[in-house]
């Protein structure tokens, strides 16, 4: 007995060491919430109707949001002040819009698309195109706006200058959900369902090979890319990481936690910051050291719903939209995450609560 009181605080002691650093170990793990990023405007602008994509005209200075509902429509909100500019209506199942600096002329991805100009907002043409407009990319390379497509066609790519329909891209391997364009003639579209990542030759339209994520992760919605080191930045909601691998030969350079299931990601060559915004509220930021180090920089609280973001490339703003949500219904299914967005059912969102978040320094 006395052999057993003896060694017992010897154990209790091992058992608080081991303890204290397997605490440690999960500390080391959690990305930090103190940061340089914080919410510097949150203009609650109201409307009705669901939501998606944002997207920021920094050359216009305009703001895009695309709200489902009867009728759907572009909102375009001034970049700087977040006063409404003016709408682009006559959009059914509507995901967003983008468009391009040189010709001013913007494209609604609905169905059919909406060209429209982006200082009168009045509608130029409508385009008729096939499989089911959801993403969109405008490329500067050769000024053309690629509409992507969950169905075949994968991709119908459009001259920003008159609106032609100058082909499609019928296969890119599974649905396309974000894409990134260096401005050189090369296009990375991540796969949602296939864990995957798709190069496609601007100049052909075809598509090149596919950058498998060896088991990493699958369920990619946000994709980013530092064009300058040619690093693509790929987050995925199973599990929710982020996946970076070098653009030239698809090796992983890292993987990455994230706070949240990414609907979402944009790269700040400025600052060299990758940011992937979550549904639940979050949005991290992963800080590119060198092209071959990375760190998780920051988690920042936004507000629920904020599952998209686009980049400010003027004011190195991220702005994303959210809104406020009432009581949750009764759930019979649990959410799937390998799904898009990663949701199950949702609470209904209350009326006019709207929000356009402005983040930055």
């Amino acid at each position: 007995m006395k052999t057993l009181r003896s060694s017992m605080p010897r154990f209790c002691l091992a058992l608080a060491a081991g303890v204290a650093m397997l605490s440690l170990i999960g500390l080391a793990q959690e990305p930090s919430t103190d940061g340089p990023y914080k919410v510097l405007k949150a203009a609650k602008v109201g409307g009705e109707g669901g939501f998606d994509y944002v997207t920021a005209n920094a050359d216009d200075r305009q703001l895009y949001v695309g709200r489902s509902g009867n009728p759907g429509r572009v909102m375009v909100y001034n970049l700087d002040t977040m006063e409404k500019l003016g709408e682009i209506s006559n959009t059914m199942r509507v995901h967003g819009a983008t468009a391009s600096p040189k010709s001013h002329h913007g494209f609604a991805s609905s169905s059919p698309v909406v060209m429209f100009d982006t200082k009168t907002f009045a509608t130029i043409k409508t385009i008729d195109v096939k499989g089911s407009p959801d993403g969109y990319m405008y490329d500067p390379f050769n000024d053309r706006v690629y509409i992507w497509s969950h169905s075949q066609p994968n991709a119908t790519v459009i001259d920003a200058k008159d609106g032609t329909v100058v082909g499609t891209i019928d296969d890119l391997g599974g649905a396309p959900e974000e894409a990134a364009t260096d401005g050189k003639g090369m296009i990375y579209v991540d796969i949602e369902d296939k864990h995957n990542i798709a190069l496609v030759d601007a100049k052909t339209m075809t598509v090149k090979t596919h950058y498998e994520l060896e088991g990493k992760a699958d369920g990619c919605a946000g994709l980013a890319l530092d064009a300058k080191n040619e690093v693509l930045f790929a987050a995925c909601r199973n599990p929710t990481v982020m996946v970076i691998l070098s653009a030239k030969d698809g090796k992983i350079l890292d993987t990455l936690p994230l706070a949240g299931s990414s609907d979402g990601a944009v790269f700040n060559p400025k600052t060299m910051e990758a940011f992937s915004s979550h549904g639940n509220g979050t949005l991290s930021v992963i800080k590119e050291n060198s092209p071959t180090s990375f760190t998780v920089e920051e988690t920042l609280k936004t507000m629920p719903r904020a599952k998209t973001c686009t980049l400010d490339a003027k004011t190195g703003n991220v702005l994303l939209i959210g809104a406020e949500n009432g009581p949750m219904p009764a759930q019979t299914t649990p959410p799937d995450p390998t799904k898009k967005g990663g949701r199950g059912p949702q609470a209904p969102m209350l009326p006019d609560s709207f929000t356009v978040l402005v983040v930055g320094k």
